[in-house]
């Protein structure tokens, strides 16, 4: 499905700027606040699955559930055209895989500092009974203009106090 140059509510869906294995991203723009999102919508070949419907949805519904600086921000979570959606903050900077892959080094006191903001979000949200559950350096993104870290991407996130299952079973694993 092609969303560029469709609207969903006020949201102008403005161009495609990314896809991972579950989900293709837009960026959209909210002319009421003059503010650029980004628009997470599940692919259209998983859209027949009711478990990877399922486990889209968990995502926005654990992130959520969440506020903090290192975490990303979700404004809304819903549908379009029957595709499940999560309409969140738009991060800029790159993957900490996408860094370390690049060769580029950090300082000592740049590393303390990541792992300082990613142990305090992990700590925020486990106090949430949100575990991410799939920690790694694509799912932390870097900014080096102001040192900050987001963790992102809570698709198999387990929302321990929801009496959700964790969609695995014993020696299953996901991630």
């Amino acid at each position: 499905m092609d969303f560029v140059g469709r609207k969903l509510g006020r949201f102008e869906i403005v161009e495609h700027i990314g896809e991972g294995g579950m989900a293709q991203v837009f960026r959209a723009f909210d002319p009421e606040i003059n503010r650029s999102v980004a628009l997470k919508i599940l692919k259209e070949e998983h859209c027949q699955n009711e478990e990877y419907k399922a486990r889209f949805l968990r995502e926005g519904r654990a992130a959520g559930a969440l506020t903090h600086p290192s975490i990303v921000t979700i404004y809304d979570v819903g549908t379009i055209d029957g595709a499940p959606y999560i309409m969140m903050e738009l991060l800029s900077g790159q993957t900490l895989g996408d860094l370390l892959t690049s060769g580029e080094r950090l300082s000592l006191e740049q590393i303390l500092e990541c792992v300082t903001q990613l142990a305090d979000a992990l700590d925020y949200a486990h106090r949430k009974n949100v575990v991410h559950r799939d920690m790694k350096p694509d799912n932390i993104i870097f900014n080096r203009a102001d040192g900050m870290v987001k963790v992102a991407d809570f698709g198999i996130a387990r929302l321990s106090d929801t009496g959700m299952s964790d969609s695995t079973q014993a020696g299953m694993m996901l991630g």
